[in-house]
């Protein structure tokens, strides 16, 4: 249980960074609601990822890990590397896992790294931490959310711009 709570906590700590590293980004809106509906729906979808993936593997550490409470969480019963394994456990588990793997581990560093430096996210690798402390979906969804605040911010530039 101590090593989900620490995944939390550095899960929080790597959004503080990503916030403050963008200000710009994460600045109030000149006008309109605070947040916008697409945006929201990213937020709520990476929200939900991160609590149903804590509550499984809570389920995970709670059914696996030796009783007693603290246990080494990197290789053993109950650990990442036995969390793993049984992502292969069986055919239908393995083509998932494998899928996820692939999507997680190669396609969004690769993308975000491109795609962020492009359009200006500073620090945008931090959000490969939320691959580590949260949830892949986490990670998608709060870039996402993330590339939305950006643009966002930029129309009401350019109509700020075209007003005056």
């Amino acid at each position: 249980m101590v090593s989900l709570i620490v995944h939390l906590v550095l899960g929080f700590a790597t959004l503080a960074v990503i916030v403050k590293a963008n200000p710009a980004v994460f600045a109030r809106y000149s006008s309109g609601p605070r947040v916008g509906r697409l945006e929201l729906f990213y937020y709520v979808a990476g929200v939900l990822s991160v609590v149903l993936g804590y509550y499984f593997n809570n389920q995970f550490v709670a059914e696996y890990a030796p009783p007693g409470g603290l246990h080494n969480f990197i290789w053993g019963p109950g650990s990442w590397a036995e969390f793993i394994a049984l992502g292969y456990d069986n055919p239908a588990a393995a083509s998932a896992s494998q899928d996820y793997t692939i999507m997680t581990l190669l396609l969004f560093p690769a993308w975000l790294l491109v795609d962020g430096s492009r359009r200006g996210i500073k620090h945008a690798w931090l959000y490969l931490g939320f691959v580590l402390f949260a949830s892949s979906a986490f990670a998608w969804a709060f870039y996402l959310a993330t590339i939305e605040r950006q643009h966002r911010h930029q129309q009401q530039a350019v109509t700020a711009g075209s007003a005056a």
